[in-house]
C-alpha cells in the first residue's frame, strides 16, 4: 500500500487516516517518525522520509512520537475522553456537572467536542446513556420506577419516562414486558462503533460516523425492540473478538449474527461472509454465486443494508472495475480494512505454511 513520497506527504498535511498503521513519516531534524494522522505541526517535504511499517523506521534509527504514540495499536484519543470514559464505566449512575469536569482539570467544552468527535455525541450524552442502561436494568430485574429513576439520577418522574421513551421507545412501565436490545461503544484503531446485542447474538455493528446509523438503529426498534445502554455478556464477547481482529491476531469472527433482513438480504449477507479475508467480490460476482446473475443492482442494495460492519464483510465487495464503490463508513475506512486483511492473511497463510 506504500505509494510515491509526494502522495504520501500530501496524505500527511491532510492528515489522511487511510495509511494508519500503513505508512509511517519519520522527520530528519529530529530523529522521531509520527503516524500520517499526527497533529504536531508538520515538517518541510525535504525533512521527511516514508516507511511501510514502523519496525522500518525504528531500524532507521527513528524514535516514536510521544504525540501520537505509533506503536500503540489504537488509534490516540483525547486524555480526557479516555480518563472519563472509563470514570463512567467505574460509575455508571453518577452524574456528572461541568464543575466535576473541570475538578478533573479538563476543560468542559474541550471534553465535549471529543465525545462529539469520536462519538457523535456530547460527553453529558453518553453519560446520560450510560445511567438510562443502568436504570432500565433495574427495572428488567423487577425493580420499580421509582427505584429506577432514582438510579438514573433524575428529579421528575415525567423526564425520566421521557428519557427512557426517547432511548427505548416505551414508557418505563410497560418496559419490564418487551424485550431489550443492549447497546455499547467499541473502540478500534480507525473509529468508534457501536454494537447492539442480546443473549442471541449482534444485530448492529457500526462506526459511529456512518450517515445511516440513526435510520438504522430506528429500523432495529421496529424489528426486534427497544435498545438500552448497559453490559452484557454478548458484548464482552463482540469486543474481545474484534479486538484480536484488529490487533491482526484473527481472521475472522464466532460471535453469532442475527440480524433482521428479508429472505434476499440474508443470502447476500450469507455470500458476503463466504469472501474470503484478504480477497474482494464484485455486485456482479456475488449475484452469480447466489444464481442471480441479473440482480447485481439489487445485490448492491441488500450490501448496502447490512447492519454488521466487518463481520458481514460488505467492505469486500467493489466495483467491477476494481474500484472501491461507496462504503457507508466512508471509503478511506474500506481502502484501510481490505489492506488490513491482506496482510492479516498473509500472515496467516505463511503460519499455516510452517
Amino acid at each position: 500500500m506504500l505509494r510515491d513520497d509526494d502522495t504520501l506527504f500530501a496524505a500527511l498535511i491532510a492528515r489522511d487516516p487511510s495509511y494508519e498503521g500503513f505508512a509511517y513519516v519519520g522527520v530528519t531534524t529530529t530523529g522521531i517518525f509520527c503516524r500520517l494522522t499526527c497533529p504536531a505541526r508538520k515538517p518541510k517535504r525535504h525533512n521527511v522520509v516514508f516507511f511501510s511499517c514502523k519496525d522500518a523506521a525504528q531500524d532507521a534509527g527513528f524514535r516514536p512520537c510521544l504525540r501520537c504514540r505509533p506503536l500503540d495499536i489504537k488509534r490516540p484519543t483525547s486524555g480526557a475522553l479516555e480518563s472519563l470514559r472509563d470514570r463512567i464505566k467505574a460509575e455508571p449512575d453518577r452524574r456528572w456537572s461541568a464543575e466535576d469536569v473541570k475538578a478533573l482539570g479538563y476543560d468542559p467544552s474541550t471534553v465535549r467536542r471529543a465525545f462529539q468527535r469520536e462519538y457523535g455525541i456530547t460527553f453529558a450524552q453518553y453519560a446520560r446513556s450510560q445511567r438510562l442502561g443502568l436504570a432500565v436494568n433495574t427495572l428488567q430485574q423487577g425493580g420499580s420506577v421509582v427505584e429506577a429513576q432514582l438510579d438514573a439520577g433524575y428529579e421528575s418522574g415525567s423526564g425520566f419516562r421521557d428519557a427512557i421513551s426517547k432511548l427505548i421507545g416505551d414508557a418505563p412501565i410497560r418496559t419490564p414486558a418487551r424485550q431489550i436490545l443492549t447497546a455499547q461503544w467499541l473502540d478500534s484503531p480507525i473509529g468508534a462503533m457501536l454494537a447492539v446485542v442480546d443473549d442471541a447474538g449482534v444485530h448492529l455493528l457500526e462506526f459511529a460516523e456512518r450517515k445511516a446509523l440513526p435510520t438504522e438503529i430506528e429500523r432495529l426498534r421496529r424489528r426486534v425492540g427497544p435498545i438500552c445502554f448497559g453490559q452484557h455478556a454478548m458484548l464482552d464477547t463482540l469486543a474481545h473478538q474484534v479486538e484480536q481482529y484488529f490487533a491482526g491476531r484473527a481472521i475472522s469472527f464466532e460471535v453469532p449474527i442475527v440480524q433482521k433482513g428479508t429472505a434476499f438480504e440474508a443470502t447476500v449477507w450469507d455470500a458476503l461472509r463466504r469472501i474470503p479475508a484478504g480477497a474482494t467480490r464484485s455486485y456482479g460476482d456475488i449475484a452469480r454465486f447466489i444464481d442471480r446473475p441479473d440482480a447485481a443492482r439489487a445485490v448492491a442494495r441488500a450490501n448496502g443494508a447490512n447492519q454488521v460492519a466487518i463481520i458481514v464483510p460488505c467492505h469486500r465487495v467493489i466495483g467491477a472495475d476494481g474500484s472501491l464503490t461507496g462504503y457507508g463508513g466512508k471509503i478511506w475506512r474500506k481502502q484501510w480494512l481490505l489492506e488490513h486483511e491482506r496482510r492479516i492473511a498473509a500472515t496467516f497463510s505463511k503460519g499455516s505454511k510452517a
